[in-house]
């Protein structure tokens, strides 16, 4: 039947759903040490970027190449948002109880405590959500990872929004609605984000001065195939 064959558009969402399903579990299986969280993260966010533009060359090979390449930045880009996101939760912890056990000034001064924690948790939470895919996309430093992964989602908030709530959807429906779909997890949040995020990162990536050496590079290789030509009409 065309419905189901495997070019239909059937076919190609249930590929795609097979193709979340595998990254899920590799995904899964490479995070188990912790520290390796980001790493496997990343890879998984590359091998769905490339199925987006339908570069597929093998999930296992596309996932692993990235872990091996991408393993240093991302083991130590995981390692700092860790420990920052440590730190948030257990100053939140604190400054929650020492609100609700103040009055007068004491709780009004810690209200607005609270409220800056807060406001750093949705920061750190933007960075959470593209600071990996942006890993999988370009290259550049630790700190200038961190910095135009804030800058990009705050940027493009829509996009944000819709990311965090693709993963918030995910957790809600595996907790609360039909746990099995565990198995879809993380590499289905990962591959829909990427739909999202293509086109974002796209234009982040976008490199005008590359562009420019290749219309460079282009004409002068006209430009030496009009000499040729002019060189072979003498000739003859």
């Amino acid at each position: 039947m065309k419905f189901l064959s495997y070019d239909s558009p059937f076919g190609q969402f249930l590929l795609k759903l097979c193709y979340s399903c595998c990254l899920n579990l590799l995904w899964f299986i490479c995070c188990i040490p912790i520290f390796t969280i980001g790493a496997s993260t990343t890879a998984l966010y590359y091998a769905s970027m490339k199925i987006v533009k339908d570069e597929d060359y093998g999930l296992t090979r596309m996932f692993f190449r990235s872990f091996r390449e991408n393993f240093r930045q991302s083991t130590i880009l995981w390692l700092i948002l860790l420990a920052v996101g440590l730190l948030l939760a257990g100053d939140g912890y604190v400054v929650y109880r020492l609100r609700a056990f103040s009055t007068g000034p004491a709780a009004v001064m810690w209200t607005l405590v609270l409220a800056l924690l807060i406001a750093a948790a949705i920061a750190y939470t933007i960075v959470l959500l593209f600071v990996f895919p942006l890993v999988a996309s370009v290259s550049n430093t630790n700190w200038a990872m961190l910095k135009n992964s804030f800058f990009i989602g705050t940027h493009y908030l829509f996009c944000t929004i819709l990311v965090f709530a693709v993963h918030f959807a995910m957790f809600f429906a595996v907790v609360r609605v039909f746990t099995p779909l565990v198995v879809f997890g993380e590499g289905l949040c990962a591959l829909l984000s990427s739909y999202l995020m293509s086109g974002v990162l796209r234009a982040c990536s976008y490199d005008p001065n590359a562009e420019a050496i290749k219309e460079d590079e282009t004409e002068e290789d006209a430009e030496q195939e009009d000499d040729l030509s002019t060189q072979n009409g003498e000739d003859v």
